[in-house]
């Protein structure tokens, strides 16, 4: 994995969020999806710098949807992985595992 496509932990983290969640990956959702698969609160504006900042290099797209009443007539922003951002995915999950194969099985002391 090169240096120029290294993702720092949240970036990686809100890219698999987008994966997990699929075709309702919007801003909301993807707070909800970390908070109940994580165990993990996330600020709402966090994720979406975030969801930007990968927009631009490539690892994301993005789409308008339609105006909800629910919303006040705003429409949301969903976002989808592109197969850049889907191999830099799998790299990522690639050089972790072998890493992680090198080292010795942990053992813990019931106490």
């Amino acid at each position: 994995m090169s240096r120029t496509n290294y993702l720092g932990e949240f970036e990686e983290l809100i890219l698999t969020m987008v994966l997990v969640v699929g075709d309702e990956a919007y801003g909301n959702t993807i707070v909800k999806a970390i908070k109940g698969h994580q165990h993990r609160e996330v600020n709402l504006s966090s994720v979406h710098i975030t969801l930007y900042r990968l927009e631009e290099k490539g690892y994301l797209e993005s789409s308008m949807g339609g105006a909800t009443k629910e919303r006040g007539g705003r429409k949301k922003r969903y976002f989808k992985i592109t197969n850049t951002g889907k191999a830099l995915l799998q790299e990522m999950k690639d050089a972790r595992t072998s890493l992680w194969k090198l080292t010795p099985q942990l053992q813990f002391k019931t106490v």
